[in-house]
C-alpha cells in the first residue's frame, strides 16, 4: 500500500482548507474568503485505492503581528517537517509571484534543508484564468524553486484534483496503514463545533471582526442523539460585540441557526446550540487564553 503524509502549505487565502475537504469530499476545514481562516493544522486522511493519505492543512505563512499568528505560522512551520510530499499553493489570479510568495519559498526551502521531500506547486483556481495568462506565469514559478510537479487545479472546481491524487501517489513510498478505514480526521467534535460556529461569524460579519473573533466550547455533553452545545464568542472591544449580536440578535440568532444545521449534518445527531458573546480585550496577546483555544 502506498502511504505518506502530504503537507499544504502556502501564502493565506490560497485554498488550502478547499482542496483539503474537496480531496476528501467532506468538510472537516472551514472555509471563507478571509485570510487566515485557518488557525491550526487539521488533519484528513484520504483512502484510495491501493493509497492511504495523510493530508495536514496549515495556517498561512504570513509575517506575524500578534501572539496567535506567531503560533500559527510556527504549527504551518512544524508541519512541513512532517511531510513526505510537500504541497505549496499558490494563486493563479496573482499572474505573477507576489513578495509574500517569493518570502514564503525562501522560508520553506530554509526548513526542508539539503534533503527535502518531493515538492508540488499547485497553482489554484485556474478557472479564474484565461490559458494564455496560465502558461507564462508556469514558466515563471518553474525558475523559483526546483518542483518535482507544477500542478494547475481549481481546488474549488476540482478540476485536476484526480490528476493530482495520481501524481502524489505515484511518488509516494510503500508502507503500512496509519489509520483505521473510517477515520478521515483527528478534530474531536468539540473542535469542529468551534470552528464550524467561527466560520458562521466570517460569513456574516464585517471586514473588522474576523481576525479578532474566537470561540470557546464551555458545554459538549451528548444525551443519545442529542448533543448539547454552550458556546463563547470572544472578540476584543466592546464596540465589536452588536456587530456580531446584530439587531435585536437577529446576527447571532443566524450564525446559531446555520452552525446547528451543519453540526447535525456532519454529526449525524441533534444539536441544542447556545451562543454568548464576550469581551476579551487582546486575547490574541495572551497566552493562556491562546492555550485554552487549542492554539
Amino acid at each position: 500500500m502506498k502511504t505518506g503524509t502530504v503537507t499544504i502549505v502556502g501564502r493565506p487565502n490560497v485554498g488550502k482548507s478547499t482542496l483539503l475537504n474537496a480531496i476528501l469530499k467532506e468538510k472537516i476545514a472551514i472555509v471563507s474568503d478571509k485570510p487566515q481562516t485557518t488557525r491550526t493544522r487539521i488533519l484528513g486522511v484520504a483512502h484510495l485505492p491501493g493509497a492511504q493519505i495523510a493530508f495536514l492543512d496549515t495556517p498561512g505563512l504570513h509575517q506575524p503581528e500578534h501572539q496567535l499568528n506567531k503560533r500559527m505560522v510556527r504549527t504551518a512551520i512544524d508541519a512541513i517537517h512532517e511531510a513526505d510530499l510537500l504541497y505549496v499553493m499558490v494563486d493563479a489570479t496573482a499572474w505573477q509571484p507576489k513578495p509574500g510568495d517569493r518570502a514564503a519559498f525562501k522560508q520553506i526551502a530554509s526548513e526542508l534543508g539539503a534533503n527535502p521531500p518531493p515538492c508540488f506547486l499547485l497553482i489554484n483556481k485556474v478557472d479564474l484564468v484565461r490559458k494564455p495568462k496560465l502558461l507564462p506565469l508556469i514558466e515563471t514559478y518553474q525558475g523559483l524553486f526546483n518542483w518535482s510537479e507544477i500542478v494547475p487545479i481549481s481546488a474549488k472546481n476540482g478540476i485536476n484534483v484526480d490528476r493530482l491524487l495520481e501524481l502524489t501517489v505515484r511518488a509516494l513510498g510503500e508502507g503500512e496503514a496509519m489509520y483505521d478505514e473510517d477515520t478521515i480526521t483527528d478534530q474531536p467534535m468539540r473542535a469542529l463545533a468551534a470552528e464550524i460556529i467561527r466560520e458562521k461569524i466570517l460569513m456574516k460579519t464585517r471586514e473588522e471582526i474576523p481576525h479578532s473573533v474566537a470561540v470557546e466550547i464551555d458545554r459538549f455533553v451528548e444525551e443519545g442523539k442529542l448533543a448539547r452545545i454552550a458556546a463563547t464568542i470572544l472578540v476584543e472591544r466592546e464596540t465589536q460585540k452588536p456587530i456580531v449580536i446584530g439587531r435585536q440578535g437577529e446576527r447571532l440568532k443566524e450564525i446559531g441557526t446555520e452552525a446547528r444545521v451543519e453540526m447535525e449534518r456532519l454529526f449525524g445527531m441533534k444539536v441544542f446550540l447556545e451562543l454568548w458573546v464576550k469581551v476579551r480585550e487582546a486575547w490574541r496577546e495572551d497566552e493562556q487564553i491562546l492555550s485554552a483555544l487549542g492554539y
